[in-house]
């Protein structure tokens, strides 16, 4: 029997209806809009394709979307001054930094310079040292997009066997904690762990977050098993593929993520989810 579809289009769209909403009623009792201002560095295509849907988002939720396209060649100290104007500017609630930056740009320092209470990505070691005691805080959003994923399945995630397999600073590592906050059992592996396969198929959670085309194969899975997809790789013929081999593991899992569809649409929708919370918990704006 196939795999039920989680359809992270669908979720991300109702979360999104949730969010317009609550703005609608900010600004009709007078209140300002929350305010996004999103920073990209240089000419990177893939990251120019995000950062247009995450502006195109804004505008369609009402937010109010403040846009920085900064040159190559931008000196790190200038990057750090327009921080800084954004961390005093009471009018932007999140402040989002592209990544990757140019190399001669520092990206911890950069991150680490954000306001806690304005670092809509959750990567300030602040907001990572909040999650990890699982006390409130703007959280990564691919992680906290998946476990929003997982919640509607309906399935309680208590006491469950869970594998990340990918330890990034990005997805593995707060992915772990979110389950961990969440009284999963948690395991961390990366794509060189030894007897990885075996170690998958004892999961009732496979998350993978690899980077490589369709590595989790279907007899990595465990029978009912849910499966979410982070991966996005581009095959030489131009498909787009998943870490898993989503015909395989359809067979088996209970639940499973698509590649598109799955992940990517909850990300960017968790994004205008945390600029609403630091709008109207970490600002007050109500």
């Amino acid at each position: 029997m196939s795999a039920k579809i989680i359809d992270g289009v669908a979720i991300a769209q109702k979360l999104q209806q949730e969010i317009a909403s609550q703005i609608k009623d900010l600004t009709s009792k007078g209140l300002r809009a929350p305010g996004l201002a999103v920073i990209i560095v240089g000419e990177n295509a893939a990251s120019k394709i995000y950062v247009n849907k995450k502006r195109k988002m804004c505008l369609e939720l009402g937010i109010i979307s403040k846009d920085y396209n900064l040159p190559d060649n931008l000196a790190e100290s200038e990057l750090l001054k327009l921080i800084a104007d954004l961390n005093k500017d009471y009018t932007i609630d999140g402040i989002l930094v592209q990544l990757p930056l140019p190399k001669h740009i520092d990206s911890n320092k950069i991150l680490e310079y954000i306001l806690p209470d304005k670092d809509v990505d959750g990567f300030n070691p602040y907001n990572i040292g909040k999650l990890s005691l699982g006390r409130s805080a703007l959280r990564p959003c691919t992680p906290k997009g998946i476990l929003t994923l997982l919640q509607s399945t309906g399935v309680d995630l208590k006491g469950m066997n869970a594998v990340v397999i990918g330890a990034s600073n990005i997805v593995g590592k707060p992915m772990a904690m979110e389950l961990i906050n969440a009284r999963s059992t948690v395991t961390v592996c990366r794509s060189t762990t030894r007897d990885l396969p075996a170690i998958a198929r004892q999961a009732d959670i496979v998350i993978a977050a690899t980077g490589v085309a369709e590595m989790v194969k279907g007899d990595w899975i465990k029978q009912g098993a849910i499966v979410i997809d982070v991966g996005i790789n581009r095959l030489p013929n131009g498909e787009l593929v998943g870490d898993v081999d989503f015909e395989q593991a359809k067979e088996v899992a209970g639940w499973i993520t698509p590649v598109p569809g799955g992940v990517g649409p909850m990300t960017v929708a968790t994004l205008m989810e945390n600029t609403l919370y630091a709008a109207t918990v970490l600002h007050s704006l109500v």
